[in-house]
Order: structure tokens, then C-alpha cells, then sequence
């Protein structure tokens, strides 16, 4: 699948009964090392950032640390569909090494990248990015 099929079949800002769907594409894509076209990784990341539920943080962080050129590719605001707060808060309460990274990483980013952070702008901008109304 490529993300002009998935955006076909589920729009930029889905419905959250597709969320699960959504979330296996990019579980799969994750694991998929032979992927070189990280357009579609990203579309999978803005719709979970959309539909803005907390836990897909952890699984967008895993698309965002797959390798160098996602690292850079899937912007960081993108972790933070449920809100910047509600994120950091969701992260406080779980444990492991991966959870410890992204946190860190939120809290290296927040002076930077969430001053007058508003999800509204970003799903604005990724609309306009891929044209939709």
C-alpha cells in the first residue's frame, strides 16, 4: 500500500473506527526493513497524530526511531495528537528504556518545538501539505 491509497480509503483526519487498521499498517511498516518511501510511514503517523489518541504515541515514537531518515522525517509534534501535556503525563506513568527516550525527548523538545503548540495548526498544515480540503 502507498499513502495515496491509504488516504483513498481513509482521509488524512479518519474516522477513529479506523484506528486499528491504521495502527496495523504501521506496525507493519515499522517492520518492514526493505521500506525506503518513508511518504508512507508519515501519512500513517499525521492520521494516528489526527485521530489523537495518547497510546499511539508509543507506536508513532517506534516510526520515528526506526532509523535515521524517519528520526528526521516524522516531525516531533506528531507525538503529541492527545496534547502535549497529556502525552507527557501518559509517559510518566509507564515504565521501560523506550518510554525513558521518548520522554527525555519530549521534555529536550518543548522549548522548542510546542511553544504555542496547537494540533489544530499542524492538522491545518498536513491538510494543506496533502491537499485536502
Amino acid at each position: 500500500m502507498n499513502e495515496e491509497k491509504v488516504l483513498e480509503l481513509y482521509g488524512l483526519d479518519p474516522d477513529t473506527k479506523y484506528r486499528q487498521q491504521i495502527r496495523e499498517l504501521l506496525q507493519q511498516e515499522i517492520e518492514n526493513q526493505e521500506a525506503v518511501d518513508h511518504e508512507y510511514l508519515k501519512t500513517l503517523c499525521i492520521m494516528l497524530f489526527c485521530i489523537g489518541n495518547v497510546e499511539d504515541t508509543v507506536l508513532i515514537w517506534q516510526a520515528k526511531r526506526k532509523n535515521q531518515d524517519t528520526g528526521s522525517y516524522i516531525d516531533v509534534q506528531l507525538l503529541c495528537g492527545a496534547g502535549y501535556e497529556k502525552t507527557v503525563t501518559y509517559l510518566e506513568q509507564k515504565d521501560g528504556d523506550q518510554v525513558r527516550e521518548q520522554l527525555n525527548y519530549l521534555r529536550q523538545c518543548e522549548p522548542y518545538d510546542f511553544v504555542d503548540f496547537s494540533k489544530e495548526e499542524w492538522v491545518s498544515y498536513y491538510k494543506q501539505y496533502y491537499e485536502e480540503p
